[in-house]
């Protein structure tokens, strides 16, 4: 039996939309607890900030959503866990940072290069987002 590696993206797309869904959650709904008791941070005023952090979350799934379905492009989610990898990992090695932040770090990237890795595996090339044809359904 083959692995549909088509089907494996679509679930991969999903559980990482739904992983930000759920970090956009945690901020916004439950800032105090998932700033200061959850991540280590020593204070979180205002939680202006964190909040914002997640409408950004909630901003960034829809994305990666809307890019999938209407494109089955993974460009803005490779280039959103790139960029977020690189921060995290770049303000681990600046600053003193609670345990959330470099782990956040390995887990984007990791979460971008496993979307391009099944990518390669379909057969398809990470690139072929350029094309602003909509996609046909799997």
């Amino acid at each position: 039996m083959r692995l549909n590696w088509n089907k494996v993206e679509l679930w991969l797309v999903g559980l990482i939309a739904a992983h930000t869904v759920a970090v956009g959650v945690m901020l916004l709904a439950f800032s105090s607890w998932s700033v200061l008791v959850f991540a280590g941070w020593p204070h979180a005023d205002p939680l202006f900030f964190p909040r914002q952090a997640g409408i950004f979350h909630f901003v960034l799934a829809f994305c990666y959503l809307w890019e999938y379905f209407r494109y089955r492009g993974i460009a803005i989610l490779v280039v959103a866990k790139t960029l977020a990898m690189v921060f995290l990992l770049g303000a681990t090695l600046l600053d003193h940072v609670p345990w959330v932040v470099p782990l956040s770090g390995v887990m984007d990237g990791l979460m971008g290069l496993a979307v391009v890795a099944v990518r390669r595996l379909s057969g398809r090339s990470p690139c072929r987002d350029l094309d602003p044809t909509p996609a046909k359904a799997p």
